[in-house]
């Protein structure tokens, strides 16, 4: 325990550490939550001296908005929607460009389109919010219902595919809790979803030395002589890496959820997913969307961990050992376009390389004979193949030390 807390000192205490642990906060939860809820993303727009176009008052612009969006009910069913658009057309007929931006007018918009295709005016270029007889907006859930089908035959998903995630999505509970939803799109969509590939940058920067370092830094030989031995000193950096893995996460996520509960508050964590985006077929609200993405992001972390110190283990030089590292996770982004579609997804099983958003997604793994829906592979495989690398890099550089 004691050389555990020493090599874990060890490392909190190098510069690189602190200025990775300050910058990656800094834009994680400075820049890409609270400044995005107050400013980037929920500011109230028209202010031509921000680069944004936005007013630094998104935290009142979010409460007129839940307030706005409890007018419908509390429910999502075809008279509520009828009721979105009417209130829009209305507000737009009087130019109320301040009261619009209230609207989950981009939300509503995508629905208008996903279900009501027949609905829209190709001549018109305005959005289908501010001309559709909302008359027409019957059959709401139906219409999702073969849209989830036609999407899934034009996907190519069929037979006991189609099958398998239809079973998945009939556990969706219908009629939709609704309200304001795009303060939650963002925070899921890419806030807490592209926390992963951040993250990865700045373990790979500190992670990488844990082990070369101590080649770059000539103490490989004085560890030889250390009471402990290499295994010990091997198991304790092994330790520190996984503690910091866990505690720069912990630092990150306290971050964003303070900045959450403050700009969002707790309302709307019950509504299902769906209402972001009508196909998925997760069974899931708000708030156990958002754990699955912590989740995915800190099992990533863990396995990511685990890769960076092996191959930190593997090689002398702390500049080969940071790129590779990176080109774990980025490499494969750079390329994943140009690659086969199985290639693809199997590259996503890589420790912080697929996306959290998958739960949005239908995406499957053909293994061995049955069809496994993406997101629980993307939540367990990354971790145990950083798992898994753990003993090799024990075993490598105790290897390197003895000769």
């Amino acid at each position: 325990m004691e050389l555990f807390l020493l090599e874990h000192k060890k490392l909190w205490r190098k510069k690189s550490t602190k200025i990775s642990v300050f910058l990656c906060f800094i834009y994680v939860v400075i820049l890409g939550s609270i400044l995005s809820f107050q400013w980037f993303s929920f500011g109230s727009s028209d202010d031509y001296t921000s680069n944004f176009g936005n007013h630094f008052d998104g935290y009142k612009m979010i409460r007129d908005s839940q307030e706005y969006s409890l007018m419908f009910g509390g429910e999502l069913t075809d008279e509520s929607l009828q009721q979105m658009v009417r209130d829009y057309q209305r507000m737009g007929s009087a130019d109320m460009d301040a009261e619009l931006e209230k609207t989950d007018r981009y939300l509503v918009n995508n629905w208008l389109g996903t279900l009501y295709p027949e609905l829209e005016d190709t001549d018109n270029y305005k959005t289908m919010m501010s001309y559709v007889n909302p008359e027409k907006l019957t059959g709401f859930y139906e219409r999702r219902q073969k849209a989830i089908e036609d999407f899934l035959e034009i996907n190519d998903q069929t037979g006991a595919e189609k099958e398998y995630l239809l079973q998945i999505g009939s556990d969706v509970k219908e009629p939709f809790r609704y309200e304001w939803t795009e303060g939650w799109s963002v925070l899921l969509g890419s806030i807490v979803a592209e926390l992963g590939s951040v993250v990865a940058l700045f373990l790979a920067i500190t992670l990488s030395p844990l082990f070369a370092g101590e080649w770059h830094d000539n103490t490989s030989s004085l560890v030889l002589t250390t009471k402990n031995g290499w295994e010990k000193i091997a198991c304790a950096k092994i330790g520190t890496g996984l503690l910091f893995t866990v505690e720069f996460f912990v630092i990150l996520m306290a971050g964003n959820i303070v900045s959450q509960i403050f700009f969002l508050g707790t309302a709307g964590w019950d509504m299902p997913i769906q209402v972001i985006k009508l196909i998925a077929i997760a069974p899931m609200n708000m708030l156990q969307a958002e754990l699955y993405e912590y989740a995915f992001t800190f099992l990533g972390a863990v396995g990511f961990a685990g890769v960076v110190m092996f191959i930190s283990a593997k090689t002398r030089s702390n500049v080969l050992a940071l790129l590779l590292s990176l080109t774990v996770v980025y490499g494969p982004m750079m390329i994943v376009e140009y690659l086969p579609y199985g290639v693809q997804k199997a590259l996503d099983l890589l420790p912080l390389v697929g996306s959290a958003t998958d739960i949005f997604r239908t995406n499957t793994f053909h293994i061995f004979g049955e069809y496994v829906w993406s997101p629980y592979l993307l939540l367990t495989v990354p971790v145990l193949i950083g798992i898994v690398c753990i003993p090799f890099a024990i075993k490598k550089w105790s290897r390197r030390l003895r000769v």
